[in-house]
């Protein structure tokens, strides 16, 4: 499932999207919220420029907004459905888990993003 090769791999992992071998990110954590998006210019490994062109990740923006309300959708259905919580205490729970979740989701936006453009490529080396 998560075999190198896989968009599925570089976008949980962070990974560059082309040859999987190095993080996009300069802090592996994302809870250092300092530095939550800053990543490296290229591919140390395949020479990959991360951002395609001025203002690429802008277009993460909607898929960090497709996320959030799933997750939304998640907790609430969590929090009303199976643990029958009250309105207000559900909507709690969406607010907190969206907030919780942020620097992930953010991440894994930009990874989405990225790996929809760009394909892996098992021969890719330093060019």
């Amino acid at each position: 499932m998560l075999k190198k090769g896989s968009k599925l791999n570089s976008i949980l992992t962070g990974t560059c999207p082309q040859c999987q071998e190095e993080s996009m990110y300069v802090d592996q954590n994302p809870y250092n919220l300092k530095n939550i998006y800053t990543m490296h210019e290229k591919c140390s490994h395949c020479g990959l420029q991360y951002q395609l062109e001025p203002s690429f990740f802008y277009g993460a923006m909607y898929v960090s907004y497709g996320l959030t309300v799933a997750i939304g959708v998640a907790v609430f259905i969590i929090a009303k459905v199976i643990l029958g919580l009250d309105l207000l205490t559900s909507f709690i729970a969406i607010i907190a888990g969206l907030i919780l979740l942020m620097p992930i989701t953010a991440r894994i936006a930009r990874n989405i993003y990225i790996n929809i453009f760009v394909h892996y490529d098992k021969n890719a080396v330093k060019k």
